[in-house]
C-alpha cells in the first residue's frame, strides 16, 4: 500500500463560521480542531486550515493564462481520483457554485491531460481540483 504524505495549507478567511458551512457542507471536509479564528479541516486525506483575516484594502485579483484560461493566482486544491472529480464537479453543480473555470478537460490529447476546475470560496480564495485519467500524467512535459 502506497503511504500517505499529507499536505497542510493555510488560507485566510474573512469570517469563521462562514468558512466552516462552505468546507463541511459543500465541499464534506470533516472539521478537525478548531478555535473562534481558526479551523483544521480534512480535505481529501489533507490538513487544510482556515485563519481569521481581516480583509484587506487591495483588492487586485491576479491570473495567469493557461490553456486559454485565466488561472487564479494564488489558488489552492487537490489531485482526486478521476471518479471522484467527477462526483465533485457535480455536486458543486447542484449547490449553483459559480466557477472561474468550468469543469473541463485540460491539454486534451496532450502529455498531462487533465479534468479542471477552479470556483472560489466564500471569502474569494480560489480552489481548484484537479485528475487524471493516468496518474502517471501528473508530471509529464
Amino acid at each position: 500500500m502506497k503511504k500517505l504524505n499529507p499536505f497542510h495549507v493555510a488560507i485566510p478567511v474573512r469570517n469563521v463560521e462562514e468558512a466552516r458551512k462552505f468546507y463541511t457542507e459543500i465541499l464534506e471536509c470533516e472539521e478537525g480542531r478548531s478555535d473562534d479564528l481558526w479551523i483544521d479541516f480534512d480535505l481529501y486525506g489533507h490538513q487544510f486550515v482556515v485563519h481569521y483575516q481581516a480583509p484587506k484594502e487591495d483588492n487586485v485579483k491576479h491570473h495567469n493564462p493557461v490553456d486559454g484560461h485565466d488561472v487564479p493566482i494564488p489558488h489552492y486544491g487537490v489531485v482526486l481520483d478521476y471518479d471522484e472529480w467527477h462526483r465533485l464537479a457535480e455536486r458543486l453543480k447542484r449547490f449553483n457554485i459559480d466557477f472561474v473555470i468550468e469543469p473541463y478537460i485540460r491539454f486534451e490529447g496532450q502529455p498531462g491531460e487533465q479534468a479542471t476546475m477552479f470556483f472560489l470560496d466564500p471569502s474569494g480564495n480560489a480552489l481548484e481540483f484537479k485528475a487524471f485519467k493516468n496518474i502517471e500524467q501528473l508530471f509529464a512535459k
